[in-house]
């Protein structure tokens, strides 16, 4: 719908079905790089809104922030402008003190996308179907996934999906 529109800015919550939030955002910037995005969402997830800004996105705004935050952050992205609520300033703050410390098992936006496939219930051929990779590529994956987060299960996979507002309970 946005290549046909061709929208200046386009706000995206960050948990949908199918297509979670980073990953249309990717899409979004690959096919129309000068489109602005605004993300929206619930989560104040550290991993997330570093792969937020990874893609391209630059204003980010939790939910709880929006009455206040919405029409500043799109006034901002109309001028090619960053913007981020408070909370979300704590966050980037924090990752910045802690630089070089080694480390953090963050997930690339491509594992994080396979573990919301997986925690929501896909079997890996089915993962490999949506992701347009083979099987062994998606058990490749979910092993570097699995050895980075310290998880010994698929159960683990799951609860590390909620905890981390990957997937929602």
């Amino acid at each position: 719908m946005a290549e046909k529109l061709r929208p200046d800015i386009v706000i995206l919550d960050m948990t949908m079905p199918l297509l979670n939030g980073l990953e249309a955002a990717r899409q979004l910037k690959r096919r129309l790089p000068e489109i602005e995005l605004v993300m929206l969402t619930a989560h104040e997830n550290e991993d997330l809104v570093h792969q937020v800004f990874d893609v391209g996105a630059r204003s980010y705004i939790v939910k709880t922030e929006a009455a206040k935050d919405l029409i500043p952050a799109i006034r901002l992205a109309s001028e090619h402008k960053p913007f981020f609520t408070s909370k979300i300033s704590e966050v980037v703050f924090n990752r910045y003190l802690s630089r070089g410390k080694g480390e953090d098992g963050r997930l690339t936006a491509r594992e994080r996308e396979l573990v919301q496939i997986l925690a929501e219930g896909s079997s890996n051929k089915e993962a490999a179907g949506r992701l347009g990779i083979s099987v062994k590529t998606v058990e490749t994956h979910r092993a570097t996934i699995m050895r980075k987060l310290d998880l010994k299960s698929v159960s683990d996979l799951v609860r590390y999906a909620i905890r981390n507002k990957i997937i929602e309970a």
